[in-house]
């Protein structure tokens, strides 16, 4: 099963005719009591996001615009993948393999693959490989436990070799800077570098014993995130399954 697959996506009208139902038939909470978001999405940021992904977001053209790119999928260690594949022209193009963060997908690179692959003359030219993370988009969905971030990077590595590239690099930011970061530290044969948009780094507590007012400052902001802003991720990282319900069966949850 380890045969690169073309992937055509046309979603059904039915299921587009659903989707609209149910954003027509929302269900809205009361509006929040401060002027600022500091409980989270404000109704009526959210209302009107909503309306324009009712009313003014065109699914096709995006349809036809990843058709056009090129997809694939492919099996690996027994999950469907799918993935992006623009080769560039430049007989000198670098492989890349490009990694989207949570909640995103691979329309995340849309505005940059062509000038990656098509780059002034002179600069670099990269063949992208933009695979859909395990559960998200038109990749296949786990169905038990153990496709973390090792397993993920180690996929990546199988899929470059797979497309045939014996030497390539790898990118990714929030989630993606996740995967990236565990090619790094595999260092899968074949790999050349990384580059991250987010990189993640963490002191050891000797580091810190007079930290400096840059490292204060930086303390203070993990800080308050971690107070205020990482409800979400605590949520899916402790329990995924009970945030799920609300999320699959809302489309407005899932844009707030």
């Amino acid at each position: 099963m380890t045969q690169i697959r073309p992937f055509t996506l046309a979603i059904p009208d039915a299921q587009l005719d659903d989707l609209n139902l149910r954003l027509d038939l929302a269900r809205w909470p009361e509006k929040e009591c401060v002027g600022d978001w500091s409980q989270g999405t404000p109704l009526e940021v959210l209302q009107d996001l909503t309306g324009y992904w009712r009313g003014g977001y065109d699914w096709r053209r995006c349809e036809a615009k990843l058709n056009a790119l090129g997809q694939f999928q492919t099996e690996i260690q027994g999950l469907d993948i799918h993935f992006l594949h623009v080769r560039s022209p430049r007989a000198d193009a670098v492989p890349l393999v490009m990694t989207h963060g949570w909640p995103g997908s691979v329309i995340e690179f849309m505005g940059v693959i062509e000038a990656l692959a098509n780059p002034p003359a002179g600069e670099l030219a990269f063949h992208v490989v933009a695979p859909s993370l395990p559960g998200f988009g038109f990749s296949g969905k786990p169905t038990e436990a153990g496709w973390g971030v090792p397993k993920i990077a180690m996929a990546w590595a199988e899929l470059m070799q797979r497309l045939g590239y014996s030497r390539w690099v790898a990118q990714g930011g929030d989630w993606g800077s996740a995967v990236t970061t565990a090619i790094g530290v595999i260092k899968p044969e074949g790999c050349l570098g990384i580059h991250l948009n987010m990189p993640i780094g963490r002191p050891e507590p000797e580091d810190l014993v007079a930290p400096s007012p840059a490292e204060l400052k930086a303390l203070a902001a993990l800080k308050h995130y971690q107070d205020w802003d990482s409800g979400y991720s605590t949520q899916q990282r402790t329990r995924p399954q009970s945030v799920g319900y609300g999320l699959v069966d809302s489309p407005v949850g899932l844009a707030g």
